[in-house]
């Protein structure tokens, strides 16, 4: 008799960077980060590559400012000082 035993784990990463943009309305950033993706996307993903594999989808890490719980990845700004941010 032959038995198939079978796991499945999840491991997530996180990275995350800051950058310098200019003033501007906070409803405008969200925009001006899609426009300009070039200024922060390789540095993130470099951030990204070196990260170590936590268990777990990570929904419920980093300050809880995950929002998507299907999703298998999100891309998320959130600007300092103000309880300001959103999805990109």
């Amino acid at each position: 008799m032959k038995v198939r035993i079978s796991t499945r784990a999840v491991y997530h990463k996180v990275a995350e960077v800051e950058i310098e943009i200019p003033d501007m309305k906070a409803d405008e950033v969200d925009e001006y980060l899609n426009d300009n993706e070039n200024i922060y996307t390789d540095v993130i993903d470099d951030k990204l590559s070196k990260a170590e594999y936590e268990f777990g989808s990570g929904y419920d890490c980093c300050d809880g400012n995950w929002t998507d719980e299907t999703s298998d990845s999100e891309w998320r700004y959130d600007i300092k000082g103000m309880n300001y941010g959103g999805h990109l």
